[in-house]
């Protein structure tokens, strides 16, 4: 926990989240020459490149704006910075490697069993062990599962043309890919990190090449758009999956992070839901009568979260589901749809701000 290892994860954090993380002292943690600028979100339908832009569907910040769309962040860093920050509170205690056997809640507490025997009791328990939760699942709770029968390779790729701060989601045939933007290093050439999607057959395979036949494949399913590619971090991979909490809540029992919502990854906002949640959790716990755990505090927390994220998870379901199927006729229907919503000027003005989130509406 104290020093995470490189998970291949960029975060795109939104001005909000980045606020959050300055008022709460984790922002200045984070090595400023690793944050990357996201300047533009390009989409791309097809097996035709748009290195101009042209056909492609481009979000921007706002022309009378200085400010970037949000932030590329190397999740182990994020991850080093909040465990730095948590462990300078004297509220907090950390009880690292120790398991949960059991939870249980009643009018009065809830009730967290370890596996070295140890009970705690608290007035609320917060369950954000990730998008397949087993508190989650031993309170009771179901969820919606949305398996996409994919899997995720990330991994930093170094490429001899700048990406200009451009964020590139790209439907192909047969695999979806994005680019990235990583801040520089002191090395020659520039960095993305790439996010590929593929079945598990051909991600395994990918997985197995050697470094300079995985440079060749990757340069080719990226048409040279940067240039020849050139592996610079391990491969990691990860099951294509999304989840929505049937409950946000139980029994003196909060969900918040991927325990509530697990999203598609081409939304970027994983992350930044997550500290929706528990900020939504605590301006509830704010308003109630001093009893964290009050059951109109977490129904309150829950109508408000369910709000803030099922239209969004519903949206990219859709989205991700339609953009991956390859038949004619929806190739066709999915550049049009790119090329009419470049065009919706107030809708492409709506979703700039969803991106920038600067008020942290929910």
């Amino acid at each position: 926990m104290a020093a995470p290892s490189f998970d291949g994860r960029e975060i795109a954090l939104t001005h909000h989240s980045r606020d959050w993380l300055e008022r709460n002292g984790v922002w200045d943690r984070i090595p400023a020459q690793c944050i990357s600028p996201l300047k533009t979100a390009q989409i791309e339908s097809g097996d035709e490149p748009s290195s101009n832009g042209s056909g492609a569907l481009l979000f921007t910040a706002p022309p009378d704006s200085a400010d970037a769309l949000g932030f590329l962040v190397p999740n182990h860093l994020i991850r080093t910075a909040l465990h730095e920050a948590v462990s300078e509170q004297s509220a907090i205690t950390i009880l690292a490697g120790q398991g949960v056997v059991a939870s249980s809640g009643n009018r009065d507490k809830a009730v967290l069993l370890l596996d070295d025997g140890s009970l705690i009791e608290a007035s609320l328990l917060i369950a954000a062990d990730g998008r397949f939760s087993r508190i989650r699942q031993a309170r009771g709770i179901g969820a919606i599962i949305h398996d996409f029968g994919k899997q995720i390779m990330v991994c930093r790729m170094r490429h001899p043309e700048p990406h200009q701060g451009v964020a590139l989601q790209w439907f192909d045939k047969g695999q979806t890919i994005a680019l990235l933007p990583v801040a520089d290093d002191d090395q020659p050439g520039h960095l993305s990190s790439l996010v590929l999607t593929l079945d598990p057959a051909n991600i395994a395979a990918l997985k197995a090449l050697d470094k300079a036949a995985f440079d060749r494949d990757v340069t080719r399913r990226t048409q040279s758009r940067l240039g020849p590619m050139s592996l610079e971090s391990a491969r990691c991979t990860y099951p294509l999956k999304t989840v929505f909490a049937h409950r946000f809540q139980t029994t003196r029992l909060a969900l918040i992070g991927d325990a509530a919502v697990g999203m598609h990854p081409i939304t970027a906002h994983g992350f930044n839901l997550g500290l929706k949640g528990q900020e939504i959790l605590c301006e509830e716990i704010e308003r109630g009568d001093a009893d964290p755990g009050a059951p109109e505090v977490l129904r309150a927390f829950e109508r408000r979260h369910r709000r803030a994220t099922a239209p969004l998870f519903a949206a990219t379901n859709g989205i991700a589901s339609l953009y991956t199927h390859d038949a004619g006729p929806v190739l066709a229907l999915r550049k049009a749809g790119l090329l009419l919503a470049d065009r919706m000027t107030p809708l492409k003005t709506l979703v700039t701000g969803f991106l920038m989130d600067r008020k942290g509406a929910s």
